[in-house]
């Protein structure tokens, strides 16, 4: 598929590759180039600059070490750099429509389609400056990983009372206000050594990474069910955006569209992979009961839609947005 459209956006291109200056964009990602996710950008990159070759470019100047992973949002916005691959959870300070993503139960290529990443560009554009390209790594969910077996209740209820639980923006407000749960919050980047000296002995993580983060050296349960989904998105200085020629920004649109595709198939074959390989290495899963999974889910969804709620309110835009992007995200 992607050579199909990396071959069409060539085709169409090549007329006016000596027509313009080659546009060049800056880039970081919130990840070590090590993780699967940052591996998956870097492929996205990889796609851009083929397709627009003589057209427009991405430079990436690094990851976390280059600018932290909580700056970087910010200096997309400022025009340090020009485009950055990150959670939205990391600028929910100043857009917690985010939140629409971390509860969804659909892919990105569905959100596409029915108008919902639409939304979430313009409410981008309007909040922060910046537009929001796509959301790629879609349809990989959350769960909860912990050192020592996890306790139950008399009702089959997860207890995490006593657990030493590492905490971040995406899962916060479900481990606080159903879990009772004192977080400890922590970027991704200090987790290994928090874990290594006993800081934290439980942490929430995705589906895939934990085996490229060598988490799994300390975690040994895995929580089912998985909650929540991933909310990796592109977004890029909305200045630098209108200041690229009809070509750049057709090839760039195009790329991320088919690569939200791409991506989200392909992780979900390496999220397969990951587990077959965690379970031969001894990793335990615990499944709550169903009357208990069916609570720990609709709590974590919840919850955090409460959080979106509470805070879109407060912000001089409003909720308005509220209803339509529960509807556009969530399938009851």
């Amino acid at each position: 598929m992607k050579y199909n459209i990396i071959g069409a956006i060539l085709a169409t291109t090549a007329l006016t590759t000596t027509a313009f200056a080659e546009d060049t964009l800056t880039a970081v990602h919130a990840f070590p180039e090590s993780l699967i996710y940052t591996k998956s950008f870097l492929e996205f990159v990889d796609k851009v600059n083929t397709a627009g070759a003589g057209v427009v470019k991405i430079e990436v100047r690094g990851g976390p070490e280059a600018i932290g992973m909580f700056q970087q949002p910010d200096a997309v916005r400022e025009g340090v750099v020009d485009m950055v691959y990150t959670p939205g959870s990391f600028y929910a300070g100043a857009l917690p429509e985010k939140d629409a993503l971390v509860t969804s139960n659909i892919t990105a290529v569905e959100a596409r389609a029915n108008g919902g990443i639409a939304l979430i560009d313009e409410i981008h554009q309007e909040k922060m400056g910046v537009k929001y390209l796509g959301w790629f790594d879609s349809n990989v969910c959350y769960n909860l990983w912990t050192r020592d077996e996890p306790k139950l209740d008399a009702n089959g209820n997860l207890d995490v009372s006593g657990l030493k639980l590492r905490g971040n923006a995406v899962y916060n407000a479900f481990f606080t206000d159903y879990l009772g749960a004192q977080v400890i919050d922590l970027p991704t980047t200090e987790v290994y050594s928090a874990l290594e000296k006993g800081v934290v002995d439980a942490t929430g993580w995705t589906q895939i990474g934990l085996i490229d983060l060598k988490w799994n050296e300390f975690l040994n349960y895995r929580i089912e069910p998985c909650f929540f989904s991933t909310d990796l998105g592109t977004i890029i200085n909305l200045e630098k955006w209108n200041s690229l020629t009809d070509a750049s920004r057709q090839i760039l649109q195009d790329v991320a569209i088919a690569h939200e595709a791409e991506s989200a198939a392909k992780l979900g074959a390496v999220r397969d992979a990951d587990f077959a390989a965690l379970d031969a290495a001894g990793m335990k899963v615990v499944t709550l009961a169903p009357d208990a999974a069916a609570a720990y889910l609709a709590a974590a969804t919840q919850s955090t839609w409460d959080r979106m709620k509470g805070l879109m309110a407060e912000s001089p835009q409003g909720d308005g947005n509220y209803d339509r992007l529960l509807e556009l995200f969530y399938v009851k």
